[in-house]
Order: C-alpha cells, then sequence, then structure tokens
C-alpha cells in the first residue's frame, strides 16, 4: 500500500521541488502540495484505505482546513463518524470549535494531511480534549520528520504516518 501510495502522490505531482517557504516559517527544498493530492479520487481513495486499515470504529476527528476531505473519505470507507475540529472557535452561529458530535470520554482519532513540526495537530488535540474527548493517537498523511512525531509524544500522543518524507523523496 505505501508503494502505492508513493506512486499516486507522485502522478499527482503532489511533491514539488524549489524553494518553498513553510507555514512555520522556515524553508525548504522540496513542498508536499496537501491539495493537489486531497482533489484527485485516486490518491483520496488510497488514502482513505490506508487510514481505514489502522482504524478501529472508534471516532475520527479531522482539522480544518487541509483534513477535512481525509476525514470524510476515510469516514465514508469505514463507516465511521467524524468531527472537524477549527484552527478557533468561529465567531457567528453556534461559535463551535468543534462540528459534528461526540460523546465526553469518548475516545477520538486525529486525522492530519502534512506534519511538520506537528503543531497543528497538537492544538486539534487540545482543544478536543478541552471538549472532553479522550485522543492518543493522530494518523497523518506525510510526515516530514521535522520534529512532529517528537512535539505530538511530549503530549502523550502517537503519530503514525501512511509515508515519511525519507519515503517520498527516495529515488527522486
Amino acid at each position: 500500500m505505501t508503494d502505492d501510495l508513493i506512486a499516486a502522490l507522485r502522478d499527482a505531482d503532489a511533491v514539488q521541488y524549489g524553494e518553498f517557504e513553510l507555514s512555520h516559517g522556515g524553508t525548504s527544498e522540496y513542498y508536499v502540495d496537501k491539495y493537489l493530492f486531497e482533489t484527485d479520487p485516486h490518491c483520496l481513495r488510497l488514502i482513505a484505505e490506508a487510514f481505514g486499515e489502522r482504524l478501529d470504529g472508534t471516532r475520527l476527528a479531522g482539522v480544518a482546513l487541509g483534513a477535512v476531505p481525509l476525514v470524510a473519505a476515510t469516514s465514508v470507507e469505514t463507516d465511521t463518524p467524524y468531527v472537524i475540529v477549527r484552527k478557533k472557535a468561529k465567531e457567528y452561529g453556534t461559535g463551535n470549535q468543534i462540528e459534528g458530535r461526540f460523546e465526553a470520554g469518548e475516545e477520538v482519532v486525529v486525522l492530519e494531511d502534512i506534519a511538520t513540526t506537528g503543531q497543528s495537530a497538537v492544538d486539534a488535540v487540545e482543544a478536543l480534549r478541552d471538549a472532553g474527548a479522550v485522543v492518543n493517537r493522530v494518523l497523518v498523511v506525510v510526515d516530514r520528520e521535522e520534529g512532529g512525531r517528537e512535539n505530538l509524544a511530549e503530549h502523550d500522543v502517537e503519530m503514525e504516518a501512511l509515508v515519511t518524507a525519507s519515503d517520498l523523496l527516495e529515488d527522486r
């Protein structure tokens, strides 16, 4: 499955080379464009299947905006309900930071697109925990291997990646 996913990510031109600024402020010689792989049905199907193999019926959470297509596709693949975690509570309507339903004390697995520092996943985990969820795992499509796993571990969260940057960039 990993080789198929790597091939699909490359075929979708999601891996690009050059000089790129990353969301955390650093720079990189490569960029993984989540919107290219998240809008490609073949990639999305492979990701949902791979995430599904690592799940056991636990409620899902997707980090807005990037992980919403991933969590929706995985929800359909696994017939598992999900919630969406906003970066901050919306300032209108219900004022929710977490959209969807879950019960206090319920276990939730966070799905994320790309982990660099892992901070957006940490923020989602903290928001879910503050709302009463039990969160011990984050599943990501690509681990850039730049501290995300360690950052999450400091918050007692295990991170599992479908592919790593090393895998993705090998034989380029």
